[in-house]
């Protein structure tokens, strides 16, 4: 892939188009997305889930797929008595097919949401909108509505959220990590960025993944050195406009994944 090419392909796969190797789906054939309405929680909070159930062979993705991935999208805003909705992300499978890496789900997904009211101890009316990409040979746009009504009144947990919640990538502190920073080079159509992160091995075969803080921003596969206790990992970010920009170091978010685990990092701090 060539760098001039990422900002459109990442633009285009961001808005779920339909190019030619892929087709709508509108049947469920592929994909069925089910809200499990969960719990009210001890803060005010409610913690829901959606259940995505795919067919045999099939697969969708993580927040951050990689470069062949199609990157899921939700609207909230047909909704009431909502201030926020936090995804929690379990931990995602690696692919790889035809030399690219992809990160995403195969059979079933259950992604919890923290659903914060915006009025505490009242019902939250969820309404919305999940667009994502399901694939197996082909790709083709996945969209379902979502809604429900979720009650003030205290329920038990469900035991498939909380098993989901538990498959969540360690914390920064959980993982021991001592530091994060970043050093920032342009390049002709961006920034490379190399992060140096101190902190112990997860496990064999770790890599990164570095996001953005826009959408609109594509992030070429990490390069991921060990040495110790020492990792480093090294990739181009490109915007539409291809050329250098600035970008908040505190906004970047890094994710290192080995077999069975990973590490949910915060942004970094310059390199001296």
């Amino acid at each position: 892939m060539t760098r001039f090419a990422a900002p459109l392909l990442a633009t285009a796969l961001t808005a779920l188009t339909i190019t030619p190797a892929m087709a709508e789906s509108h049947d469920g054939a592929h994909a069925a997305v089910e809200l499990l309405p969960g719990w009210r929680t001890a803060d005010g909070s409610h913690m829901a889930a959606l259940r995505i159930t795919l067919a045999p062979g099939w697969k969708t993705y993580w927040r951050a797929p990689g470069e062949a991935g199609l990157p899921p999208q939700f609207d909230w805003s047909g909704s009431d008595n909502l201030a926020e909705v936090r995804l929690h992300w379990p931990l995602p499978e690696v692919f790889t097919s035809s030399g690219l890496t992809t990160l995403g789900y195969h059979d079933e997904l259950i992604l919890p949401l923290e659903i914060i009211p915006a009025a505490a101890g009242e019902d939250v009316r969820l309404d919305g909108v999940l667009a994502m990409g399901v694939c197996r040979d082909i790709c083709m746009p996945f969209q379902s509505d979502v809604s429900a009504v979720l009650p003030a009144e205290s329920a038990s947990p469900d035991p498939r959220i909380a098993s989901a919640l538990d498959r969540r990538p360690d914390s920064a502190e959980e993982a021991g990590v001592v530091s994060s920073r970043c050093a920032v080079k342009p390049i002709a159509d961006g920034l490379r960025v190399t992060a140096r992160i101190d902190m112990p091995a997860i496990g064999p075969h770790e890599m990164t993944v570095i996001e953005a803080p826009r959408a609109d921003i594509w992030v070429s596969e990490a390069v991921t050195r060990r040495a110790e206790n020492m990792l480093t990992a090294t990739a181009d970010l490109v915007p539409p406009e291809a050329q250098p920009f600035e970008l908040d170091l505190h906004a970047l978010r890094f994710t290192v994944l080995a077999e069975g685990r990973a590490v949910d990092i915060a942004g970094c701090t310059r390199a001296r």
